[in-house]
C-alpha cells in the first residue's frame, strides 16, 4: 500500500472539494445573506489541508494501484462527508447537533435526500444552495469530475472510475482514454442539468429554485428549497417535466452521449435494461392504481392518481421528491411505492438502490434454472444487449444482492435497536441504504428526532448504498492491507 501516494492524490482532491464553498458564498452575497462566514471557514480549513497534505507528499510519483484506488475513495467519501458539514454546523440559528450536521452532508454528497433540517423557507439562500449543489456534485460522482483532470496532474484515474462508477460491468469507457470518458459523461451531465434548468424557470419558477432544484432532479438527490418539498409548486407542468427529467436520471449517461452523438432515441430502446426498468415501473403503476381506485372515493381519484404517479416516479428513481404525503395513501400503496427504490435506476446513473440490470439478470438466471428442471442437459447463456456474458458476471451479481440483503437486514435491526419500530426501520433502511431519503413511519419526512446513533448508522448506510457496499466492505479483508 502506498500510504504517501493516498495522501498526496486526497490533498489534490481536497483543494478541489474546497473550492465548491465559493459558488454558495457567491449566491449568499447576490440574495443580500448576512453571515457568510460559515462557508469562508469551511473553504480556507478545507484547501488549507489539502494544501498541507500535498505539499507534504508534493515528491511522491508512482503508479497507484487498485488497491490505493479503493482506500482513496472510501477515504475521500468519509472525509467529504465531515468536511462538507462545516458550514452546516456553523450556520447561526441552524441549531443542529455535529453528528446532524454530518448527517445532512453525507445525505447530500451521496444524493439520499434523507434530512434532519426543518424550516427550510426561512434559511439563507447560501445554504438553501450548498445543499442542492452538494447533490449535484455527488450524483455522478465528484471523483468522475476529477478524473477528467487528473493526467494534469501526473495521476492516473481507472482505479478511482472503477472504484465510483456503479454497476456489475464497469469497463463502460466511451473512449480509449478514462479522462476522455470522464469529460465526456460531465458534458453530459451539464447539458441536462442546464435543459431542466431553463424548463423550470420557463414554467414559473425563480431563476433561483430553477438551478436548486434542477441540480437535486438531475441527481435524483430530492432536496428542496421549500419544507412542503415540490408540492410548493402546485403546478402540473412542472410536475410532468420534473418526472421526464428523474426518468433521464435513471438512464445511464453513456446511453446519454450515444443518443447525443448519434441522434437518435433509438439507443435508448435498445437499452434491455431501460426496457427492464421501464417494464417493472408500468407494472407497479397499474397494481396501485388499481388498488387507489378500489379504497379511494371518487371525488378525490384525479388528485389521489396524480400526486401517486409522481411519488411512484420519484421513489421508484430514488429521487424523493413528494408532492403529497405518501403516508396518507392506502398501506399498501405507501408500502410499495417505498420498496421501489430498493431496486432503483440503471447501472452507471445517478440512482441509488441495487440497479435495475442486477434485478434483471438475477430474473433471467431463475428462469434458466426452471429451464433446466425441464431440460437437464441444455445449455443456458445470459447475454446483455447481445452480449454474451461471464459466469464471473452473474456470480458477482448474486454476491452482491446476498451482501446487499445481509446488510439491509442487519442496518434495519440496528435501527430498531436504537429506539425505531420496525415499520420506521424499515423505512429509514430504504432511505439510507437504497439513497430514497423519505422513508416511513416516524422518518417519513425527517431525521430529526431520531437518536444520534441511528444518526450514524444512517450515515454508514448512505456510504456503503453510494460505493455498492462491497468498495467499502473490501477494507475490512485483512489481506487487502497485506503487501
Amino acid at each position: 500500500m502506498q500510504y504517501l501516494m493516498v495522501l498526496r492524490v486526497l490533498g489534490l482532491l481536497l483543494m478541489v472539494f474546497g473550492a465548491t464553498f465559493v459558488p454558495p458564498m457567491a449566491v449568499g452575497w447576490l440574495m443580500g445573506d448576512d453571515n457568510l462566514q460559515p462557508f469562508a471557514i469551511g473553504f480556507l480549513f478545507t484547501v488549507s489541508l489539502g494544501a498541507l497534505l500535498f505539499l507534504t507528499t508534493r515528491h511522491i510519483r508512482r503508479e497507484m494501484k487498485l488497491r490505493d484506488g479503493l482506500l482513496v475513495v472510501v477515504t475521500f467519501w468519509v472525509v467529504l462527508g465531515l468536511i462538507g458539514s462545516i458550514p452546516i454546523y456553523l450556520q447561526p440559528g441552524l441549531g443542529l447537533s455535529f453528528s446532524q450536521a454530518v448527517f445532512e452532508s453525507v445525505s447530500g454528497i451521496t444524493t439520499t435526500g434523507a434530512t434532519v433540517i426543518t424550516g427550510l423557507d426561512q434559511l439563507p439562500a447560501s445554504l438553501l444552495f450548498y445543499r442542492q449543489q452538494l447533490q449535484w456534485l455527488g450524483g455522478l460522482g465528484i471523483l468522475v469530475l476529477v478524473v477528467a483532470f487528473l493526467p494534469l496532474l501526473g495521476v492516473g484515474g481507472m482505479q478511482f472510475y472503477t472504484a465510483e462508477t456503479t454497476g456489475p460491468i464497469k469497463d463502460n469507457r466511451l473512449s480509449g482514454r478514462i479522462s476522455e470518458t470522464a469529460k465526456a459523461l460531465w458534458l453530459v451531465y451539464i447539458g441536462i442539468t442546464v435543459l431542466c434548468t431553463l424548463l423550470y424557470k420557463i414554467q414559473g419558477m425563480s431563476w433561483f429554485d430553477a438551478i436548486a432544484h434542477a441540480f437535486s432532479t438531475v441527481s435524483t438527490g430530492g432536496f428542496s428549497t421549500h419544507d412542503a418539498s415540490f408540492g410548493y409548486f402546485e403546478s402540473l407542468s412542472l410536475e410532468v417535466t420534473a418526472i421526464v427529467f428523474m426518468l433521464l436520471g435513471i438512464i445511464p449517461m453513456t446511453l446519454h452521449y450515444l443518443a447525443v452523438r448519434q441522434i437518435s432515441w433509438k439507443v435508448y430502446l435498445g437499452s434491455a435494461e431501460f426496457r427492464f426498468f421501464l417494464g417493472w415501473l408500468t407494472a407497479v403503476l397499474l397494481v396501485v392504481t388499481g388498488v387507489l381506485l378500489l379504497e379511494t372515493p371518487q371525488e378525490s381519484w384525479w388528485n389521489d392518481l396524480r400526486g401517486l404517479v409522481f411519488n411512484l416516479v420519484s421513489f421508484a428513481t430514488t429521487t424523493g421528491y413528494t408532492t403529497a404525503d405518501h403516508t396518507a395513501l392506502p398501506g399498501l400503496i405507501t408500502a410499495l411505492i417505498v420498496s421501489t427504490a430498493i431496486i432503483g435506476g440503471c447501472a452507471g446513473s445517478t440512482t441509488g438502490g441495487m440497479k435495475t440490470v442486477r434485478i434483471m439478470l438475477l430474473a433471467r438466471q431463475g428462469i434458466n434454472e426452471l429451464r433446466r428442471l425441464v431440460h437437464p442437459h441444455g445449455v443456458f447463456t445470459l447475454d446483455l444487449n447481445g452480449r454474451a456474458l461471464d459466469i464471473s458476471v452473474i456470480s458477482a451479481v448474486w454476491a452482491f444482492f446476498a451482501a446487499f440483503v445481509f446488510i439491509f437486514m442487519a442496518i434495519m435491526f440496528a435501527m430498531m435497536a436504537t429506539g425505531l419500530d420496525f415499520y420506521s426501520a424499515y423505512g429509514a433502511t430504504v432511505a439510507t441504504l437504497a439513497g430514497l431519503g423519505p422513508g416511513l413511519g416516524s422518518v417519513s419526512g425527517s431525521f430529526a428526532e431520531v437518536h444520534t446513533s441511528a444518526l450514524w448508522i444512517g450515515m454508514v448506510a448512505m456510504i456503503l448504498g453510494r460505493l455498492e457496499i462491497f468498495t467499502v466492505l473490501v477494507l475490512f479483508l485483512p489481506m487487502f492491507w497485506r503487501r
